[in-house]
């Protein structure tokens, strides 16, 4: 059982964070601060296994809240320098790309950028939960472990199909990566600021080596939409 502290300022969006936790099988919430100082208390006391942290809180922002969460638990360390680590997930509106960096900086697994739906929250939650138990079974790694667990390498590093180019197949997969929820073409396009056409044949690339997984949105007229998640 994963035991989530979930970590928001606004009294409403932390009690339906906590529901979407709660739904999801494997999942528990440990508990529910609404400040910095409370969150620290509560990781003291609760010893989560993840943290979801908000960006903008009363008294300090969730990226200080992680750095001092991570002080702690260093001067926690057992004899034997075992330490228990809460791994920490961004929800938050704040999109400056130096917050996120500072975020990236400090530990974060994720970032997930509000507002989301519930789907988007709790494929984030699997995702750290395989990582967990993909860290917790192994000894010694090899680089394909590695790869799974920090993300692909490079796919010009693998050899692509002619045509494709090195860093727009970076950007198309790394565009992916951080939209948990999927995407369309259109949206994966103006997101990397790239033609649809491009977008879409670098998306059906990753489709047809299996690092992304297509579904089809039917609504409307015409053909249904089809829509990109990656999956690795």
């Amino acid at each position: 059982m994963t035991e989530v502290l979930v970590v928001d300022d606004d009294f409403m969006v932390a009690k339906l964070h906590s529901r979407f936790v709660a739904a999801l099988e494997g999942f528990a919430v440990a508990g529910v601060a609404h400040s910095g100082a409370e969150a620290l208390r509560a990781a003291e006391r609760l010893r989560p296994d993840l943290v979801l942290l908000d960006v903008y809180l009363p008294d300090m922002d969730g990226i200080s809240v992680l750095r001092e969460l991570r002080a702690a638990e260093e001067r926690r360390a057992g004899a034997d320098g075992s330490v228990h680590h809460a791994d920490a997930l961004f929800i938050t509106a704040a999109r400056d790309a130096h917050v996120v960096r500072a975020a990236l900086r400090a530990g974060a697994v994720h970032y997930l950028i509000k507002p989301f739906n519930r789907t988007a929250l709790q494929e984030q939650l699997r995702h750290v939960a395989t990582l967990r138990s993909r860290l917790d079974r192994l000894g010694e790694a090899s680089q394909e472990d590695i790869d799974q667990i920090f993300g692909p390498r490079p796919p010009g590093s693998r050899g692509l199909p002619k045509g494709l180019a090195a860093p727009t197949a970076e950007l198309v997969a790394r565009t992916l990566r951080h939209h948990a929820a999927g995407l369309s073409a259109s949206e994966c396009a103006e997101a990397g600021a790239l033609s649809r056409v491009s977008a879409r044949r670098y998306l059906e690339y990753f489709a047809a080596t299996g690092r992304a997984e297509v579904t089809l949105r039917y609504g409307g007229t015409g053909r249904p939409e089809r829509r990109y998640r990656w999956i690795g």
